[in-house]
């Protein structure tokens, strides 16, 4: 069977990977055509558009981008109806996904959602959409089972894919990169913007830590050359790449970007502070938009605050300290967190295998089709 598999970020990288992986379990003939990147190239799919080149982040930004977007979508759909796929697999990304949702339905192609739009945040109109042009919808989060069902669509919850992969990670590695001091994981996100709100923040946070050993996490697709004038700023600092479930396995604490992190982050155990800054603009925009109570994905789920989220103007080094301060120093504060951490975790692992879930309904849905 063809399967065209399109994501558009470095979480959509790692589930996607994942589902190649299982996808191939199934059917070792499988021909897979992907927008992706380094993970889901690594598993066999033939990757033809990065998402380094996909990543724009915020209203301002995809406006000042517009013309290279549209010429992503057309090639997008000429490389579609080149390949003949038995079925299009979208992964997240939805202002591009949805758009192409729309178009291959129309076309006469079969469409798998797996991993959800945010629509239950913001854009709940596009649920009307949804029920037109997508096929089945995969849904990772537990609460969003529900919301489907009060809109009058049928979705399937497969559990969340994360579980699985920190469960092998913890498994089958010993982490040799880290000694010495106690470290502190710093997740400052993958995209550039994201970055050069976050990171300078972090760092100068670290000032203030001298005891412990603290260790950038960089993002896959952004080179050496990126981040070499903040770690030239804030000497004594280290970084890994590739190696950020490594990290979090040793980590004591972690200040980390919103965003799939910090679910990846307390799967791990470590207590965090997530931290989100977006420009001044975009987040006003957002803020009329946006009608959700939190930003990490670890209290949407839980539905309350197990996890301290600074965004946008309380984000600063003042009560950054404060908050890593908590964590260090309080144990009561930190077996709280913990104890949150594990009935997230029941919450998400409920399905089982989520990858090789996908996988089967990727699959059944091609063999119709094909």
């Amino acid at each position: 069977m063809k399967y065209y598999i399109i994501a558009g970020e470095a979480s959509g990288d790692l589930h996607g990977s994942n589902l190649i992986k299982e996808l191939k379990q199934l059917d070792q003939s499988a021909q897979l055509r992907c927008w992706g990147g380094d993970l889901m190239q690594s598993q066999g799919g033939e990757v033809v558009k990065h998402y380094r080149d996909l990543a724009f982040m915020g209203f301002i930004e995809v406006i000042k981008n517009l013309p290279a977007i549209l010429r992503n979508f057309k090639f997008c759909k000429a490389d579609i109806l080149q390949f003949q796929p038995d079925v299009v697999v979208l992964i997240d990304y939805p202002g591009f996904n949805l758009r192409i949702a729309r178009w291959a339905k129309s076309h006469g192609f079969k469409i798998v959602y797996y991993i959800s739009p945010q629509v239950w945040a913001w854009k709940e109109k596009r649920v009307e959409l949804i029920k037109k042009v997508v096929d089945k919808m995969l849904v990772i989060l537990p609460f969003e089972e529900d919301f489907y069902a009060s809109k009058g669509y049928k979705v399937e919850y497969i559990g969340h894919p994360l579980v699985k992969l920190v469960d092998d990670h913890l498994m089958q590695h010993q982490p040799e990169i880290l000694s010495g001091n106690p470290v502190i994981a710093l997740l400052p996100g993958s995209r550039k913007q994201e970055i050069a709100k976050k990171l300078p923040v972090m760092l100068e946070t670290a000032r203030h830590f001298p005891g412990y050993r603290f260790i950038v996490a960089k993002g896959s697709s952004l080179d050496d050359a990126f981040y070499e004038p903040y770690f030239t700023s804030f000497p004594g600092i280290d970084s890994v790449r590739n190696q950020t479930y490594d990290l979090l396995s040793v980590a004591t604490a972690a200040l980390v970007t919103s965003g799939t992190a910090t679910l990846e982050t307390a799967l791990f155990g470590v207590p965090q502070v997530v931290c989100y800054k977006g420009s001044s603009l975009s987040y006003q925009m957002a803020r009329k938009l946006i009608k959700i109570k939190y930003i990490s994905l670890v209290n949407l789920i839980m539905n309350r605050e197990v996890v301290k989220e600074l965004v946008q103007d309380d984000l600063t080094v003042e009560k950054l300290k404060n908050e890593l301060s908590l964590i260090l120093n309080d144990p009561d504060y930190r077996k709280t967190m913990q104890r949150d951490y594990a009935s997230l975790r029941t919450l998400l692992e409920k399905k089982g295998n989520a990858s090789a879930r996908a996988a089967e309904v990727v699959a059944a849905l091609a063999t119709l089709t094909g």
